[in-house]
């Protein structure tokens, strides 16, 4: 009699096969410019208990993948302060709650005209089909640094509603219900209450209890406390509104609006994203899992037909909505495109219906294809739009000569402001034939007052970077203003141009500590040497003589870089002691009083 194999074992075996299968796929879709979404979910189609059988549980994995979402979702609040969510609210409540209700609607109406299901079926399977998938458009708005663009703020916003509009579609399910309510189930008004009594408590709970404990932290300096403290921040809120039968997602997002203006913010953030990214995978490896391969085999047509209807209403609905909320129309339909997809929280509603006995398993498993099929359409659908948004951005500047207009040159400057008008004219002073992009149409005609030819376009993007000569470059140097710009925004670029020293302004010492590890050939604050300048201007009017000020400012320098080796592994806030301060001052030769003689 052979053995039991042990849960270990089991869990070992499958996650070796998981990760093998979707690291190797992930390789080949990224390699042919379809996404690593794609990959996850051809690899769990191929190895969960539809395809090969080499994996199974794929329920189970789902619902332990979805902290992916739960963790995506705390990522973005972190980047939403709360005075910048309210001055989203037109967005979210108007353009978000006409998205959900238009595209419901017509994708219920689609539903019960071209099959025979009831109305109550119709509505509990076109409803949730109105919603996206948050898991895929919101990583690709954060790695090509949209997430904080007036477009990105649109798709955004329209996703946080549909986050909210959960709520009411399960009180409708329920209401539509045959089976008999269980006992512990709450009605719907009462669970309006319990989500505005959660958003409350996470609310107090990140002002009067995420806080202090985050100062505490900090003064200790032990880098492992901020990923235990950000874990429980998110699991915490999470649990409390799956508790009250809400949206996970939801709380967790609530809690990183409320850390969003944290000082603690960076380190949160770099310490919760690899565990983000990891279970973000393996939830699209168990949503490929899920994929019931014979009900395609079955009803090939059906489903197909479906899936392609669902992208196309929701594209027809969305873009005209972009419009009216003063949109462009190359941005709109990029919208649209960007959205069409069928999004995960559909398979949770899809079973409460079937629960509710308001749809047979079969329907349940037909539409759950159906999602999964809108979401093998998206990587490819983003291209278009992203080539869409693009070609508005360059539409609002028609007038203007794009990069691709440039003659070849051995350096590039993407920003042309205050910062790189110096780093330009340094370069140019000594010969060098040096590009210079910029996307603000104002700066580029203040520029062309005096003789100095400034191309139009977004420098962040890689492919008007090709346009403008990047591959035969011998730098790259990134000199705007933008604090948004992040190693996610940066890494492509990186990987298009090996051949490029790539020079980078940081912001502040938050931005950069965040390019830490990558391969650049510098990054400067962009205040830091004007500062040092200032310091020793004023060391001069204090009565030190030029060697002594010399020295300040080596020792300065000295303090920051260990400063900033520190800060490297252990986070912004560590290394406190470094700082000068009464009783820790430089000690200097010949020292002499400082303002003794002013």
């Amino acid at each position: 009699m052979a053995e039991p194999v042990s849960a270990t074992d089991l869990l070992l075996g499958e996650g070796v096969v998981l990760l093998a299968v979707a690291l190797a796929l992930v390789l080949l879709f990224r390699r042919l410019g379809l996404g690593a979404t794609l990959g996850y979910l051809v690899a769990g189609a191929l190895v969960g208990p539809h395809g090969l059988g080499l994996v199974g549980g794929g329920q189970s994995k789902m619902a332990i993948a979805e902290v992916g979402i739960v963790l995506l979702l705390f990522l973005v609040g972190l980047e939403l302060n709360p005075q910048r969510l309210w001055r989203l609210k037109r967005d979210i409540f108007g353009l978000g709650a006409l998205q959900v209700i238009v595209c419901g609607i017509a994708l219920l109406g689609v539903i019960y005209a071209v099959t025979d299901f009831s109305l109550g079926a119709a509505i509990a399977l076109g409803l949730p089909l109105a919603l996206s998938s948050t898991a895929q458009v919101l990583p690709s708005l954060k790695a090509s640094g949209r997430i904080n663009s007036p477009f990105g703020e649109k798709a955004f916003s329209i996703l946080l509603l549909q986050d909210l509009a959960i709520v009411p579609m399960i009180t409708i399910i329920a209401s539509l219900s045959r089976a008999p309510a269980p006992p512990d189930a709450p009605p719907g008004w009462m669970l309006a209450l319990y989500t505005l009594g959660a958003i409350v408590a996470l609310v107090l709970a990140g002002r009067f209890v995420l806080r202090p404990l985050l100062r505490l932290v900090g003064r200790l300096g032990e880098r492992e406390l901020f990923v235990a403290v950000g874990l429980f921040a998110v699991l915490a809120s999470a649990a409390l509104m799956h508790a009250l039968h809400l949206s996970t997602a939801l709380g967790a997002f609530i809690a990183g609006v409320m850390l969003a203006d944290s000082p603690y913010r960076h380190e949160i953030e770099s310490d919760v994203e690899p565990f983000r990214t990891i279970l973000l995978g393996l939830f699209f490896v168990a949503v490929g899992m899920v994929l019931d391969l014979d009900v395609i085999r079955q009803y090939p047509v059906f489903i197909i037909g479906m899936a392609l209807a669902l992208v196309a209403v929701k594209v027809a609905l969305i873009a005209p909505l972009g419009l009216l909320f003063g949109m462009p129309r190359g941005q709109a339909l990029a919208l649209g495109l960007l959205l069409s997809q069928g999004g995960e929280f559909g398979f949770v509603l899809f079973a409460q219906a079937q629960d509710a006995l308001l749809i047979a398993p079969a329907a349940s498993s037909m539409f759950s294809a159906v999602i999964t099929l809108s979401m093998v359409t998206t990587p490819f659908l983003l291209m278009i739009a992203r080539r869409l948004e693009f070609s508005t951005k360059e539409s609002e500047g028609a007038d203007l000569d794009g990069p691709d207009q440039a003659p070849r040159s051995t350096a590039i400057i993407v920003g042309y402001g205050r910062f790189g008008q110096t780093v330009a004219q340094m370069l140019m002073g000594q010969g060098c034939k040096v590009t210079l992009i910029d996307k603000k149409p104002a700066q580029i005609e203040l520029s062309s007052q005096f003789n100095i030819k400034v191309y139009y376009g977004d420098g962040q993007q890689v492919d008007l970077l090709r346009r403008a000569g990047a591959e035969d470059t011998n730098l790259l140097i990134f000199a705007h203003d933008d604090r948004n710009f992040s190693p996610a925004a940066l890494q492509p670029i990186l990987d298009a141009f090996p051949q490029a020293d790539v020079l980078v302004r940081a912001f502040d010492r938050r931005q950069l500590l965040d390019f830490n590890g990558l391969p650049l050939a510098g990054v400067t604050r962009e205040v830091f040497e004007s500062a040092v300048a200032m310091g020793r201007t004023a060391l001069e009017k204090m009565g030190l003589d030029a060697t002594q000020i010399d020295e300040v400012e080596r020792q300065y320098r000295e303090n920051d870089r260990a400063r900033l080796d520190v800060q490297l592994s252990a986070g912004v806030m560590a290394a406190g002691d470094l700082l000068y301060r009464p009783g820790r001052t430089m000690i200097l030769p010949e020292r002499s009083t400082i303002g003794d003689d002013a």
